[in-house]
């Protein structure tokens, strides 16, 4: 089943909440975890990766917190999604070449169409699209 993962969830509910907080404001991982139901060590990690791919700046100190730094527009959901979880395929060969049956697979071609359609699709989607509140 093709099924976005909970720190992918989680992530586009904190970026949707910084929207809403505004550019400028700081959001805390303890105010949207505590505001969420969501676990906070899981979601620290995951900021950290959205900050690492320059998606937010990470503001430390008492005061401190996460703010948007791209905008959301252009940043595409395939590419959110590789920042979250790694390589987006349905097979571990639409990314990874080392499986033993590589050469005798029937199924690769038809497999890769849906996941280069699916690709696709998520290209013409924006991050904005997902997380904007209006």
């Amino acid at each position: 089943m093709l099924k976005i993962t909970r720190k992918v969830e989680y992530a586009l509910i904190a970026l949707s909440q910084m929207q809403l907080n505004g550019d400028e404001s700081l959001t805390s991982v303890k105010e949207i975890s505590q505001q969420n139901d969501i676990p906070y060590e899981l979601l620290a990690k995951t900021m950290q990766l959205l900050a690492k791919a320059e998606i937010v700046e990470a503001v430390k100190g008492p005061q401190g917190g996460y703010r948007l730094k791209k905008d959301p527009t252009d940043i595409k959901m395939t590419t959110f999604f590789e920042i979250i979880e790694g390589p987006m395929g349905f097979m571990d060969c639409s990314f990874d070449s080392n499986c033993h049956q590589i050469r005798s697979c029937s199924i690769r071609t038809p497999i890769q169409r849906i996941n280069d359609s699916i690709r696709n699709m998520f290209n013409n989607i924006s991050l904005n699209d997902i997380t904007r509140t209006t």
